[in-house]
């Protein structure tokens, strides 16, 4: 692909994050192929491209699916296919996704965010994040056709329900998804810790976020805490900052790779892409909170940060996938980031070459 650029429980929970620092990066382990920026509020069959938040790509068909995280706010919540062709990227179709009714999701009512093919189906699973602000909607796990057809819903750990105390926070949720072990595992990650679980990261500390191991059909096997490094950055205007994770995707072996978020105001953000291993770690699916308890969280290293591979912007990047191998045997991860539907911000596919 050719490079282009048109298109009391706080300070345990910083103690823990502290003890479970990643390790540095090993030399060589990533490379930029190329990037390619779509132009702002893109129209595409009747849509606005824009808040793609989430990709995947299915190595049979060379078929590639992207989820908008529009709430049905401009179009109905949706899903587009595309493929890459002589370096750029090209859109095939959109499909809205639907309820089990058959009918588009009403505004406010959804907050599409990750997607995945389904290996064994060829369906897709599709992560909402829910709603605590205006009231309160549990976020989901969704299956449907490639078509946006629903087929059924997964039930999530009962940990992750919006409660008046508890649970996740607003716009904190269910940021990534991957099958692992084949298909037969769903794997979830929250974007930051839970009401129950602390502070969300700061400057001065990080925190714990959770990472949800299931069954096809819901059981829950194991629920990690995931250590989220600290802020990077100081707001120069004391505006918003804060860190969490935006994607997870299985790897070889049994790990994952995570992407970690950061967002400052009047900085702009940090993008870092961490290897997980969960073995070892404390299943912590019964812990009611990690701000009071001593658990040993996965093990993070880190891979690459996205500041030092060239691109020409580093921007909210909220989705990552595997892509075709290359021909020296190295593979591609492909990530994409999300504009939020603002002529400030881009959205962009970020090709690398991972050993």
């Amino acid at each position: 692909m050719a490079k282009t650029t048109a298109l009391s429980g706080a300070l345990a929970t910083a103690l823990l994050v502290a003890a479970a620092a990643p390790a540095a990066a090993a030399p060589d382990q990533v490379e930029l192929v190329g990037e390619t920026t779509l132009p702002h509020a893109m129209q595409f069959d009747g849509t606005t491209v824009g808040g793609l938040s989430g990709l995947d790509y299915d190595s049979r068909t060379g078929q590639w699916v992207l989820i908008s995280d529009d709430r049905s706010d401009k179009q109905p919540a949706r899903i587009y296919t595309g493929r890459f062709e002589g370096g750029e990227f090209r859109l095939t179709g959109t499909k809205p996704l639907l309820r089990p009714d058959g009918t588009p999701y009403p505004k406010g009512t959804v907050d599409p965010e990750d997607v995945r093919w389904d290996p064994w189906t060829g369906e897709i699973w599709w992560t909402s994040e829910g709603e605590r602000d205006q009231q309160l909607i549990d976020p989901a796990i969704r299956r449907a056709t490639a078509g946006g057809t629903a087929t059924g819903e997964l039930p999530i750990a009962d940990n992750l329900r919006m409660r008046p105390e508890s649970g996740p926070r607003q716009n904190e949720v269910l940021e990534g998804l991957t099958l692992a072990n084949g298909g037969s595992l769903v794997v979830s990650a929250v974007e930051g810790s839970l009401l129950e679980d602390g502070e969300s990261p700061t400057t001065e500390h990080g925190a714990l976020s959770r990472i949800t191991v299931q069954t096809r059909t819901g059981h829950v096997l194991g629920q990690y805490a995931y250590p989220l490094d600290p802020v990077f950055a100081e707001s120069p205007t004391g505006g918003f900052g804060n860190n969490g994770v935006t994607a997870i995707l299985a790897d070889q072996g049994g790990e994952y790779l995570v992407l970690e978020r950061s967002f400052v105001t009047g900085v702009g953000n940090s993008v870092r892409l961490y290897r997980v291993d969960l073995r070892g770690a404390t299943n912590v699916r019964d812990i009611d909170s990690l701000a009071d308890q001593q658990v040993r969280p996965v093990r993070k290293q880190l891979v690459a940060d996205l500041a030092d591979l060239g691109l020409s912007t580093v921007d909210n990047v909220e989705g990552m996938t595997w892509g075709p191998w290359l021909p020296d045997g190295r593979r591609t991860l492909v990530l994409v980031s999300d504009d939020n539907f603002s002529p400030t911000q881009t959205t962009q596919l970020i090709t690398l070459a991972v050993r």
